[in-house]
């Protein structure tokens, strides 16, 4: 297959890479979606859908085979998304008069292809005749710059409705995108930094390496993902909280927030447009997993384990330790690898989104820029501290300094938090007190009313 595919027009490669691709995201989305409504009924105590599709054969006709008379089959609600997608097309498409033709037509289609284009460079398995679309040198630059222009959608949609509400959802996107944007750059400049390429397939074969650099057991026994070091713990938490304001989820879905703005952004969009709106929110969710899940966990590899530094060492089970790493990355199970980690991210999006209230416009934009922004920046120092160590002295000194600089680090930006909070009389603490007051007694007097006339 894979020499097949190797002697073909680089055009029909390139058409097989994005087939490869698309159609696995866009199959995900109908089981994202239901798994939302479904893991949120269940965390509100309720059942969420679950009669739709169901198949319940009849128990008199002739045309149903004997075996199957009277059975049901239940399929817990799985065909609900498609039904929501079948009454969204069917339903009637409404154009307000006083809208901006031209890109109120256009935007739901701009904000649907971020989505598309933003994992053309990540790898889903080690099978570079198929995989990614694209392999350059600047494939995380090229995330960053896909990923922004997402918000020139819901900005055009809100500016061409005509609607005050809509072009204020619209603003909200293009101020999020603003403040999350900066820290999620400087966390993936961490990664950059620390893996020397910027190169997702680089990345993900930088992560198989021992953990910490430190090639002596039990250490070269476990894969270095980034999510195992400190600072790549850190660049991952905040790279997950700008990933979920970058698709407007919940706690950050101020741009549609439906007791401020009706519906926000699109307010004035209905059927099918409504409906590319909705699957582009969720198809980035998808591939926001996918893209954590490859630059932090590993890739395509399940585990965080050196099988084949395993079999070195315990060479009794040589075969058990061989065939356990190709299955842990090496086999044609390494796409459902990369899948199943990216449905555990949308899983935590639900959580989240279960959670946690919405946040105020003014947190969400403290949040961005003093907390998220110092820390990215203050995790990037650490990195160099850590880079520079290394290279001088051994990988243990370095990770000295690294916990050193952290805390260093950590204690300035609580002082200066501090000094700051200080200067602002607003923020200060108040407190309440409840006075008991006298309950005071109040008597009817009933009165028996008067006879009714005869």
């Amino acid at each position: 297959m894979a020499d097949f595919v190797q002697h073909l027009h680089p055009a029909w490669q390139a058409l097989i890479r994005v087939l490869f691709f698309v159609l696995p995201s866009f199959m995900l989305v109908p089981g994202v979606i239901w798994w939302e409504r479904r893991l949120l009924g269940w965390m509100q105590d309720r059942l969420g859908p679950n009669r739709v599709g169901n198949i319940t054969f009849s128990r008199t006709s002739k045309l149903v085979p004997s075996m199957l008379r009277g059975k049901k089959f239940k399929l817990f609600g799985l065909m609900q998304p498609f039904a929501d997608f079948g009454k969204l097309i069917f339903k009637e498409d409404i154009t307000p008069s006083a809208v901006d033709k031209l890109i109120y037509f256009i935007a739901p289609g701009i904000a649907l292809f971020p989505a598309l284009a933003l994992g053309a460079t990540i790898p889903w398995g080690p099978y570079s005749w198929i995989t990614p679309v694209a392999d350059v040198n600047i494939g995380i630059l090229y995330i960053m710059a896909v990923s922004s222009l997402g918000v020139y959608g819901i900005v055009l949609a809100g500016y061409a409705s005509d609607n005050k509400f809509s072009l204020m959802g619209g603003l909200r996107s293009s101020a999020q995108l603003v403040s999350y944007e900066l820290a999620m750059g400087m966390s993936l400049a961490c990664i950059v930094m620390a893996t020397g390429s910027l190169k997702p397939s680089a990345m993900v074969a930088e992560q198989s390496g021992p953990l910490w650099g430190l090639d002596y057991p039990p250490f070269n026994m476990i894969q270095n993902w980034n999510v195992l070091t400190p600072y790549g713990l850190v660049a991952a938490i905040i790279f997950g909280i700008c990933m979920i304001a970058e698709t407007n989820r919940p706690p950050f879905d101020l741009p549609e927030a439906e007791n401020e703005l009706v519906a926000g952004y699109h307010t004035e969009y209905s059927s099918v447009k409504f409906a590319m709106f909705f699957m582009a929110e969720y198809l980035s969710v998808v591939v926001y997993g996918i893209v954590l899940s490859t630059l932090f966990m590993g890739g395509w590899h399940l585990l965080p384990i050196r099988f084949d530094a395993m079999a070195t060492t315990y060479k009794s089970f040589g075969d058990v330790w061989n065939l356990l790493d190709t299955l842990n990355g090496s086999s044609l199970l390494a796409p459902v690898w990369v899948i199943a980690k990216a449905c555990c991210v949308a899983s935590t999006y639900i959580w989240i989104r279960a959670t946690l209230p919405r946040l105020r416009y003014d947190q969400l934009m403290a949040l961005g820029w003093k907390s998220l922004l110092p820390f990215a920046t203050a995790n990037l120092i650490v990195v160099s501290i850590w880079i520079i160590s290394t290279k001088i002295s051994s990988p243990i000194i370095g990770w000295v300094a690294v916990l050193l600089s952290a805390g260093i680090l950590y204690g300035l930006y609580k002082t200066i938090n501090k000094l700051n909070l200080k200067n602002r009389p607003n923020l200060a603490s108040r407190t309440v007190t409840m006075v008991d007051e006298p309950s005071q007694r109040r008597e009817a007097e009933l009165v028996d009313p008067a006879p009714a006339p005869t």
